[in-house]
């Protein structure tokens, strides 16, 4: 099955008191218990079950994100005077406005 393609993640609940295990490519699903290694092995359970169910039913799977194709393009919107200030800034340093921004976005 796919599943061990998909992107987990495991993290501390301070309202449940319990470890959170998640799945980036199916939201809505989550498991909670004890121990780390429980939570990721009970969401793990839970993702293959609702595959299993998608699939029954004819439903498509999400594509992991780890197999999706990524063009390194996209565009963001910001105030003008943030346009103005990033530009000054890149030009302060000699570098391109873009080289600028994805230096910023890769901290």
């Amino acid at each position: 099955m796919k599943k061990d393609k998909f992107t987990y993640r495991v993290t501390w609940s301070d309202d449940d008191n319990e470890y959170v295990g998640l799945c980036v490519e199916f939201p809505s699903l989550s498991w909670l218990a004890t121990t780390p290694e429980s939570a990721l092995k009970g969401i793990r359970k839970v993702v293959d079950d609702v595959m299993r169910d998608m699939q029954k039913k004819g439903e498509a799977i999400p594509e992991p994100i780890s197999s999706r194709h990524f063009s390194g393009k996209f565009m963001v919107r910001v105030p003008p005077q943030v346009h103005q200030k990033l530009a000054i800034q890149a030009a302060e340093f000699g570098i391109s406005l873009n080289r600028l921004a994805s230096a910023k976005l890769s901290q």
